[in-house]
């Protein structure tokens, strides 16, 4: 068995926020509306269930990580796609060939706001993909130390 790996997903509070996910049944959420290649692909071939979730708003007030989660589920279909009623609906995506997947999020605890210029401020997250000039990805990995220096100042 592979050691775990580490994300940081974005997800914007009004549509499902840390507070939402952890008032869900099981304090677990799907990961809904992703229309980005490259996060797909981090769900279908990298993804494991019990890998660590930096969970993270964005476009709202204050951006920033907000707690912890797990990756809960294998990669599936996003029903969103066809659902003509959603703003996520892909009417070039088929049932039979789905292009758009999700994995399942389990909200572990809430965290204070870990915001951007606090984290540039780190010197072990610099190399960080959310600080990079142009990312906009929803979903990106984490190393291990960067995981652990969120978890150690976030833990205090």
């Amino acid at each position: 068995m592979s050691a775990p790996q580490y994300w940081l997903m974005k997800s914007e509070p009004a549509e499902c926020s840390i507070d939402d996910a952890l008032a869900a049944p099981g304090h677990t959420v799907p990961w809904t509306g992703v229309r980005n290649y490259q996060a797909r692909n981090f769900m279908r071939d990298a993804m494991r269930v019990g890998d660590g979730v930096l969970f993270y708003h964005s476009s709202c007030a204050e951006p920033g990580i907000v707690g912890f989660a797990r990756v809960a589920s294998v990669a599936k279909p996003d029903p969103t796609q066809f659902d003509p009623a959603s703003p996520y609906f892909d009417a070039a995506s088929k049932p039979a060939v789905p292009r758009w997947l999700l994995v399942d999020v389990q909200a572990l605890r809430k965290t204070r706001v870990l915001g951007l210029k606090e984290m540039r401020e780190m010197p072990a997250l610099a190399g960080m993909r959310i600080l990079q000039r142009g990312n906009r990805l929803s979903i990106t990995p984490v190393t291990a130390g960067e995981w652990e220096a969120i978890e150690g100042l976030l833990e205090r």
